[in-house]
């Protein structure tokens, strides 16, 4: 989404959250790649209230992603035949956040996606969170 785009007041629909997000999930590299391969991606306007609260957050607005399965460190022949792993962003926590910032669209998507893609692969949330602040 182009600063024109933003100005003119078009809002990006779930469609282009999800090819971003695709986009995003292309340019990982190898083998972070071949593992996501039955992770599934989908894109919905906004998580319910017991979701939100389950994860610790009090308004599902505050959501804007959300990874559900088992992360690869902990993962045993045991969890063969559970629900795929499923990695949903919520469109209106995203795009209300995008409204506020001066961040891209792309920008937002690919960082909740890795964020959210992390948990995938064990990280916890201060994990990711000391190593995006050790990137700064």
């Amino acid at each position: 989404m182009t600063p024109a785009e933003r100005l003119s007041g078009r809002i990006p629909t779930e469609a282009e959250i999800d090819a971003i997000a695709r986009r995003t999930l292309e340019r990982l590299p190898s083998p972070f790649a071949e593992s996501l391969k039955d992770v599934v991606l989908q894109v919905e306007p906004v998580a319910d209230l017991d979701t939100a609260r389950r994860v610790g957050l009090s308004h599902p607005m505050q959501l804007s992603g959300l990874y559900e399965g088992v992360s690869l460190n902990r993962q045993s022949v045991s969890h063969s035949g559970m629900l795929p792993e499923r990695v949903t962003l919520f469109s209106s926590p995203i795009l209300a956040e995008w409204r506020s910032t001066r961040v891209s669209l792309e920008q937002l998507v690919s960082h909740i996606v890795i964020h959210e893609i992390g948990h995938h692969f064990g990280f916890s949330d201060d994990d990711m969170h000391a190593l995006e602040d050790g990137a700064e």
